[in-house]
């Protein structure tokens, strides 16, 4: 990314007054200009509001020229008044934007007093300035504030906005964000007739759980003052988070009238617009006294009029988000970074005291995904949204970072031991602590057991937050390997032109790259491919038979420090079992789980949950977890067998378990829903059933019956939206447990669809 730094960051505060810096600096200042220019986005599809439909956007970039010293130094920021709805709107905005532009290049100071009823013309001059200061301090001019969006890879969670449509176009887009990640969807609504947009968000609600998602709607004072509380009633069943700006703005008396008597949080948008003054700030949040207030810089006053209405929110306990106003990526990259600011103790110097810095709340999504809606954006400051976060980085730069980040830590003579995270497949992640001898010891023996020599060109496409990303960079560090990394993705070769001699995948990565033949090739043609991470089926160990060089199936855990015993999967030395590794050993106790003994790592009886059987050669192999045993009336039921018969289901499913007062837990399968999966259970096309009724001749039951013992056979079906995972592609156990309760509750309360 184009002049993106933070390793500098702390620079910035050395010219936190670009005035004072340029009249401290004024005979060095050689140049200094103020421009704009004018450019139109285009949407990618029509944007609808209750004030009309949008296709394309004016923004006006203002543009900083400053020649010090003969260096050239830029600043840029962003006008976008939003016509219908910004108090700057106007016919001779351009004008007023150029007599500011003048003034400002002549005083050599921003006009902010001047400013004050043009928020969108402040909020660019503001960016511009900080724009300018961090060039200033050689860290590039997009970086503008000490921030969590800049200086960590975290993100900013943020929400879903689904455009108004029709019925079926917003259930479409609904749909489409919920694929996409997003937990939090924002509904525009008032376009269409109120009976309608009801119905969509009552069948919305039965199909998406409150704990799957959360809806906001933005009624944009589309709603008529004398019905409003009675359409607040009506849509309160239906669990929504909030609704933005029910009623035109204006009328506070009315407004704050529904801010007491609503039965769903209110939150206020439009009524900010206009509101520049204090005073004025503090008599409106006096009078309606809302629960939630949004912030647009662009429209409430640039972010020096927004820090105001901050302050006198905190102090009311009103809590508040942050969205955009269909900014470029200049504006979303501004407010993205004042939205996560860290703010520090120390007013005077902000340099040195990284432990008291504290940061504002982003618990509740911002609304900052508008970036993408635009077929063409600013090319310098591209922003990614990726599930439902906003990043500043891509998603191989973030994986750099986090590659360049650990390998830090090895070379740090003066850590020792790390903290390491387990994937939590089968409950709540925990943190382990380990040594860096341990880290080396397991990566020698598996360097010296796969017979992997200097040299040896190794790809990296695991996560760097658990085990197996980590274990990859200690092997290549203490082999002296060529490592080429990455980003995780199910297809780690799409970007390959020849193959690496080593790769650690896991088996959803080794599906997904037979699925694509160039992809195929390179993987077939790898030398060395250890597999783990998760279950490697019949399927899957069939096509590796195709691949020329060795395939290793891997056993191990966080705990283990990745892998501990090793199967062969093709070739001559073929095996069913396990081999533990050079200085491991197994045992089997009482309840029939393995227990693990490495010298090397220094770890005596480590009992996992793994059910297994050791053969006379020494070898091992797994018959499932104790944790995906049920017992359902006297049987013994093993999850993971019982999914390994139904391999040939043609849709994502998962088994799982509910309490039963009568068997105790009855055994429950989800099926992830798609138009196969709802042909199988007879489903009507249009319908998304939680239940399935097995008392109906269907395919679904026809296999079922096919496969299974009538003791083994499940009691409950439920479809669902979306089968929880972990980060690796493993069921997510727990969470699918949670979700198959859920669905019961909702039989139990006779809802019969999700």
């Amino acid at each position: 990314m184009e002049h993106i730094c933070t390793s500098a960051s702390s620079n910035l505060d050395e010219a936190l007054n670009l005035d004072a810096y340029l009249a401290d600096n004024a005979t060095r200042v050689l140049e200094f200009r103020v421009n704009w220019r004018l450019e139109e986005l285009q949407f990618k599809e029509p944007a609808g509001t209750s004030r009309g439909v949008m296709r394309t956007r004016k923004v006006w970039y203002v543009e900083l020229n400053c020649i010090i010293d003969d260096n050239c130094y830029t600043g840029i920021g962003e006008c976008a008044p939003l016509p219908g709805l910004s108090c700057d709107n106007c016919a001779d905005y351009e004008n007023i934007l150029s007599d500011a532009c003048q003034q400002w290049q002549t005083q050599r100071r921003v006009p902010s007093s001047e400013l004050i009823d043009y928020p969108s013309i402040l909020m660019g001059f503001e960016t511009a300035e900080r724009s300018l200061l961090g060039d200033l301090a050689g860290i590039g001019p997009y970086v503008l504030w000490h921030s969590s969006f800049l200086e960590t890879d975290e993100g900013i969670r943020i929400n879903g906005l689904v455009w108004m449509g029709t019925a079926e176009e917003m259930q479409a887009r609904m749909d489409a964000k919920l694929r996409m990640g997003f937990s939090c969807v924002k509904l525009k609504i008032g376009a269409i007739d109120f009976e309608r947009e009801l119905d969509l968000i009552k069948r919305l609600r039965e199909r998406y759980s409150v704990e799957r998602v959360e809806l906001r709607l933005d009624a944009n004072g589309a709603f008529p003052v004398e019905e409003t509380f009675e359409r607040l009633r009506r849509l309160a069943p239906y669990d929504i988070h909030s609704i933005e700006q029910p009623i035109r703005p204006g009328q506070w008396e009315a407004m704050a009238n529904l801010c007491r008597t609503s039965p769903i949080p209110i939150a206020l948008d439009e009524e900010l617009i206009g509101v520049n003054r204090i005073n004025d700030k503090i008599r409106l949040l006096d009078v309606v006294q809302p629960q939630y207030i949004i912030l647009k810089p662009s429209l409430h006053g640039g972010f020096s009029g927004c820090k105001e209405w901050e302050t006198l929110a905190d102090e009311r306990s009103i809590a508040l988000w942050y969205t955009s106003a269909l900014e470029s990526n200049v504006g979303l990259n501004a407010i993205a970074q004042w939205t996560s600011r860290y703010q520090f103790n120390d007013s005077v110097s902000l340099r040195g005291n990284e432990s008291k810095k504290t940061a504002r709340d982003l618990t509740l999504p911002q609304g900052l995904g508008t970036g993408q809606l635009f077929v063409t954006n600013y090319a310098s400051l591209p922003l990614y949204v990726e599930g439902e976060r906003l990043y500043l980085r891509s998603k191989q730069e973030r994986f750099e970072r986090a590659v360049d980040e650990f390998c830090e830590i090895l070379e740090n003579d003066q850590i020792e031991e790390l903290s390491l995270k387990t994937s939590g497949s089968t409950g709540s992640p925990q943190v382990i602590c380990v040594t860096k001898a341990q880290l080396r010891a397991s990566a020698n023996r598996t360097i010296h057991a796969l017979n992997l020599p200097e040299g040896t060109r190794a790809l990296l496409c695991l996560p760097i937050v658990y085990i197996a990303g980590k274990m990859m960079l200690v092997r290549a560090w203490e082999g002296k390997w060529q490592l080429q990394c990455v980003a995780p993705s199910l297809h780690p070769f799409a970007d390959l032109s020849e193959s690496p001699d080593f790769v650690a995948l896991t088996p959803a990565q080794a599906t997904a790259t037979y699925d694509v033949p160039a992809e195929r090739l390179l993987l077939e043609q790898t030398g060395c491919v250890l597999l783990g991470g998760g279950k490697i089926d019949e399927a899957l160990e069939c096509k590796l038979q195709s691949c020329q060089g060795r395939v290793w199936s891997s056993y191990g855990m966080t705990e283990t420090l990745s892998h501990i015993a090793l199967r062969r999967i093709n070739g001559e030395q073929k095996s069913q079992g396990y081999s533990p590794m050079a200085g491991v050993s197994v045992k089997i106790n009482t309840e029939g789980c393995l227990v693990v003994d490495d010298m090397p790592l220094g770890i005596k009886g480590l009992v996992t949950h793994d059910l297994a059987q050791i053969a006379p050669d020494g070898s091992f192999t797994i018959l499932g977890r104790t944790d995906n045993v049920i017992n359902s009336g006297g049987v013994k039921l093993h999850l993971e067998a019982l999914e390994e018969q139904l391999a040939a289901l043609p849709f994502r499913f998962v088994l799982t378990s509910v309490p039963d007062a009568v068997l105790g837990e009855a055994l429950t399968l989800l099926l992830e829903e798609s138009p196969l999966a709802r042909t199988w259970c007879g489903a009507d096309e249009e319908e998304v059933f939680t239940q399935v009724d097995l008392s109906e001749s269907t395919l679904l039951l026809s296999f079922l019956r096919a496969k299974l013992t009538s003791h083994s056979m499940p009691k409950k079906v439920f479809v669902v939206e979306q089968i929880p995972l972990t980060a690796s592609g493993k069921p997510a156990r727990s969470r699918i447990k949670a979700l198959a309760a859920h669905c019961l509750s909702h039989e139990k309360d006779g809802i019969k669809r999700s």
